[in-house]
């Protein structure tokens, strides 16, 4: 008879991660099988996407979240929500995404939807306050999405700033060259 695991599974070289029922931050499940060999992933956005293409310049801004969340904002005041490649790396396969209900007003920090994985549940949490006036669809019939293109094809939702102001005054977003440097230190 083999034992019943109820807290925790074995994953390469020893780490150990949440039993997959648990839903945890992306902080805590990249913290807990991130790697340093995952900093170096492309966390910038796929250039041929939507959260890029949706406006002939691009985003205005793209910003980052300590819990691995992104942010693109472009002029009109529409912004895409996703998660970094980095924890896309570290969530491994997804298996099923919660999305955000269309219409809703999220206020930041609030959880916008979760990643179910072969790992782990994490929740998305919305970096600034808006109102949700799409999501990916894609993602329901192929949550692999987040796993290949998690800049791109695998955005979340898309919003409605309430100002644009909440992006560039906000001390919790980082640059690109400030995310990647966190993600030096993210153990």
């Amino acid at each position: 008879m083999y034992p019943i695991i109820t807290r925790s599974v074995p994953v390469q070289l020893g780490r150990r991660i949440a039993k997959p029922s648990l839903t945890l931050t992306l902080r805590t499940v990249v913290a807990n099988n991130g790697s340093k060999r995952w900093a170096s992933s492309v966390n910038s956005l796929t250039k041929t996407q939507l959260p890029f293409t949706y406006s002939p310049n691009g985003p205005k801004i793209v910003k980052y979240t300590k819990d691995h969340e992104w942010i693109a904002a472009h002029e009109d005041g529409i912004a895409f929500i996703g998660i970094s490649k980095y924890a896309s790396d570290s969530l491994g396969d997804a298996t099923y995404i919660e999305l955000p209900e269309v219409d809703t007003i999220i206020e930041e920090g609030e959880s916008m939807g979760s990643v179910e994985s072969v790992k782990s549940a994490s929740e998305i949490y919305q970096p600034v306050k808006g109102e949700v006036v799409e999501v990916n669809t894609e993602l329901e019939n192929k949550p692999q999405l987040i796993n290949q293109d998690p800049m791109g094809l695998g955005w979340i939702a898309k919003i409605k700033l309430d100002s644009m102001n909440d992006i560039d005054s906000s001390d919790k977003l980082l640059s690109l060259d400030q995310y990647e440097e966190s993600l030096k230190h993210d153990d």
